[in-house]
């Protein structure tokens, strides 16, 4: 993948996390706060807890910080997938915010 490609990729999932927040927020009281600041953007739960999604350029990833842990995601063709196999990023960060929020969150 070319830088360029990269970055198209890596700005469109921002923006869906992005745009994921804005519409829990809208759907539930779960109370998500987002933040965005160049590469990265930072979700703040009612109990201070975060979730911090950051682009990491050079070497073409995506890394989620999450109570449950650190985790990097790279694009496979189709989906940002855990580079330790373990499953696409929207449904790892699906989980993670649902534990972080204590109740079901969808960022499908």
């Amino acid at each position: 993948m070319t830088d360029p490609e990269y970055m198209n990729r890596a700005e469109a999932l921002l923006a869906r996390v992005e745009a994921c927040c804005d519409r829990i927020n809208e759907e539930t009281d779960a109370d998500v706060d987002n933040q965005r600041v160049g590469g990265m953007v930072t979700l703040t739960f009612r109990d201070g807890s975060q979730i911090v999604v950051n682009l990491q350029k050079p070497l073409h990833e995506v890394w989620m910080a999450a109570r449950a842990g650190g985790f990097h995601f790279k694009f496979d063709g189709t989906r940002w997938m855990d580079t330790k196999g373990n499953g696409e990023f929207f449904a790892n960060l699906t989980r993670y915010a649902g534990e972080q929020a204590r109740q079901p969150l969808s960022f499908d």
